[in-house]
């Protein structure tokens, strides 16, 4: 690959509006909202407690303002019925759902891999 191919295929990386991984993929790569994901992932409909009591060291603020962002970009939809006092659920989409084996695969990946990267952080603090 020659100098000016390589520069044009950053290019793509380059414009923080239009590029993709920038825009989606940062959208739900960050601490937890793959974790909200996962833990969507194995129930049909989740409250938020539940979600809560799965991921407990994530406060409630961090928790509604992750789930907003994963409800505004079409990963979960959130029902809310007609109750008192109110109840609200949490599932995958089927954009969430079709994310679900990517995560998987990673989640696979990380756990195949988690010893060595530990072995190598050690390593890299000596």
């Amino acid at each position: 690959m020659n100098a000016l191919q390589l520069q044009e295929n950053l290019k793509k990386f380059t414009c923080t509006d239009s590029c993709p991984v920038r825009n989606v993929i940062s959208r739900f790569s960050g601490k937890w909202p793959l974790l909200v994901l996962c833990v969507l992932s194995v129930n049909d409909a989740t409250r938020f407690n539940a979600i809560n009591k799965a991921l407990p060291d994530i406060s409630p603020k961090v928790l509604t303002d992750t789930l907003k962002c994963l409800e505004a970009d079409g990963y979960i939809i959130r029902k809310m019925y007609s109750e008192i006092p109110p109840k609200v659920e949490y599932s995958l989409s089927d954009l969430g759902k079709s994310l679900i084996p990517l995560i998987d695969r990673l989640v696979a990946w990380t756990t195949e891999h988690y010893e060595e990267i530990q072995s190598n952080r050690k390593r890299y603090n000596r």
